[in-house]
């Protein structure tokens, strides 16, 4: 798993290449989303275009980094999954907690409107 930051105003994009596994992954994610709080950052939006494959150990990753930004008084919501990672999100009942977009853009936008 690759994660590359890309700032948009407030809201702080992470761009995620790879495999959301666990193991290294659960540390790498978790400590990127702790320094951002520490940095004031606490609505992120996931991009997860280039995203291959999420096992139910990268979900926990996601959720535990959603409850960490919730509890500091954030956001995280995800865009441009693939339709594999979409369709584990929907057994998974993930599209329940986590607010998916098709688009960046329109994901961006959200964030202005809650």
């Amino acid at each position: 798993m690759k994660i590359k930051q890309d700032q948009q105003g407030e809201i702080v994009v992470l761009k995620v290449s790879g495999k959301i596994m666990g193991g290294p992954d659960h540390d790498k994610f978790q400590g990127e989303i702790k320094e951002l709080i520490a940095n004031g950052h606490v609505d992120v939006l996931l991009n997860m275009s280039k995203v291959s494959w999420v096992n139910s150990t990268g979900l926990g990753i996601l959720v535990s980094a959603f409850h960490t930004l919730s509890k500091n008084g954030g956001c995280l919501k995800i865009c441009e999954v693939n339709d594999r990672i979409d369709n584990i999100l929907n057994v998974a009942q993930l599209k329940l907690v986590f607010e998916t977009f098709e688009h960046c853009d329109e994901a961006l936008a959200s964030f202005g409107q809650e």
